[in-house]
């Protein structure tokens, strides 16, 4: 199948290459020349010199980029993938985004006969590199089963959760409960560290547990008490998302302290360390105000 592929970061270059190996015709993109070049000539693929070269070499465009307004960007903007799709062409947006700016960039693509999927991931860098990605889509069933072939050779697990922009209301959902695990698992072993106990022997005895959860198994153990701090997915994109969540929230007229009490804590943190830190080092932001570090 002719493929486009548009943002070729941590995530996008390992999925893209997951569907080369498949024997899929990719066509890419990214903002950053150079990582477009790279990444084509990594996976025998074609470098475009824009979305629009993409989308008009392309059935099906997937698209891995920061948030809605980008997405919308590259589909709308001058020498977007809007200027270049054929009529029955799909955006497959895997990204993290907006559901009310998907729900608009879908109802627009319609009128020229181009479907949109949803479909945002969970299991992170290692996750598209060895292609066991949790796909949770928002779309048609039609569109689905369209789609569902790459998703597969990308991921383990495909998730049909509802119409379209119902995947990334998923995905701000899960999000916003990863993070605010992260933070409370955080202060709960700062405070036994702080009355001698043992960092790994604390995640030994939650991981098989009440308090487990992914933090404790993956992050917590493997990144943060080794103080490696490697985790791929950046801070403030965490808290893009549960920025999200909230909106979801409030717009329903919803109360929910638990997301505003954690989004303020993240802000905090992203204010301290900086935009460019990675999401396990919220836990440097715990540790600097309860003077103890989680390390044994």
């Amino acid at each position: 199948m002719q493929i486009g592929f548009i943002g070729l970061g941590v995530m996008g270059s390992r999925m893209a290459k997951n569907l080369a190996k498949a024997g899929h015709d990719l066509t890419v993109y990214d903002a950053d020349p150079d990582t477009t070049n790279k990444v084509a000539a990594d996976i025998g693929g074609r470098a475009a010199a824009s979305p629009r070269e993409a989308a008009a070499a392309s059935e099906i465009v997937i698209t891995m980029l920061p948030n809605g307004q980008i997405v919308r960007d590259v589909v709308f903007g001058e020498s977007g993938l809007a200027a270049g799709f054929q009529a029955g062409a799909m955006l497959l947006d895997t990204s993290s985004a907006e559901p009310w700016i998907t729900r608009e960039t879908a109802e627009r693509l319609a009128q020229q006969n181009v479907d949109m999927v949803d479909a945002p991931v969970s299991g992170a860098e290692e996750g598209a590199r060895t292609a066991t990605l949790v796909f949770m889509c928002g779309g048609s069933e039609e569109g689905l089963a369209r789609a569902r072939p790459l998703l597969e050779l990308m991921g383990k697990h495909v998730f049909h959760v509802g119409p379209i922009s119902a995947g990334h209301t998923m995905k701000a959902i899960n999000n916003v409960t990863t993070a605010l695990s992260f933070l409370c698992t955080a202060e709960a072993l700062l405070v036994g560290k702080s009355y001698g106990l043992n960092a790994k022997a604390m995640l030994d005895v939650m991981n098989v547990s009440t308090g487990y959860s992914f933090a404790t198994q993956n992050r917590f153990l493997f990144d943060v008490i080794t103080r490696r701090f490697q985790d791929q997915f950046k801070l403030d994109l965490m808290l893009k998302d549960m920025g999200i969540a909230r909106q979801l929230a409030e717009a329903h007229g919803l109360p929910a302290p638990m997301m505003a009490l954690g989004t303020e804590r993240w802000q905090q943190a992203v204010e301290t360390l900086g935009r460019g830190a990675v999401t396990t080092e919220v836990v440097r932001f715990v540790e600097r105000e309860m003077g103890v570090e989680l390390k044994d």
